[in-house]
């Protein structure tokens, strides 16, 4: 290997690393229990998926596919599921479930849409979809 090889390996690694960060995406799961699922695909620049899971039994899933898209996920219990899917840039999705047997679905297709919903008992399902820009919706379920 030759110097000027080795200089312009160096200086390509680290104009790779230098400008990674930036496009990024990113994702992250926490689990605690037993037989708990998260999976996730991005594609695209500066996504996010955050999934925190405590309990059995419970699954979370996140799509994105855009930019600058946000997806948290939190479940507290057992056999619980939620799923998001992201279109686009700047839409964020929250979704907490705390108890048994709760479904909630948030598919999102445009710009800057927000949906935020927490399900509390057992077995509530809810499910939004949002397709434009600048849409909001909120979900806030008790069952029994």
């Amino acid at each position: 290997m030759t110097p000027r090889f080795l200089a312009t390996a160096a200086l390509a690694a680290i104009m790779g690393f230098a400008s990674m960060p930036a496009m990024a995406n990113s994702i992250f799961v926490d689990q605690y229990g037993w037989s708990n699922e998260a999976g996730g695909t991005q594609t695209g620049r500066r996504n996010a998926t955050g999934i925190y899971q405590d309990g059995y039994r419970n699954s979370a899933t996140s799509e994105q596919r855009g930019r600058r898209n946000t997806v948290a996920i939190g479940q507290d219990g057992s056999r619980n599921k939620a799923t998001a899917t992201q279109y686009g840039a700047r839409n964020a999705a929250g979704i907490a479930q705390f108890g048994t047997g709760h479904q909630a679905m948030v598919v999102q297709d445009g710009l800057g849409n927000i949906t935020a919903g927490v399900q509390v008992g057992r077995n509530c399902s809810a499910t939004t979809s949002q397709a434009g820009s600048g849409n909001v919706a909120a979900f806030v379920q008790t069952c029994r």
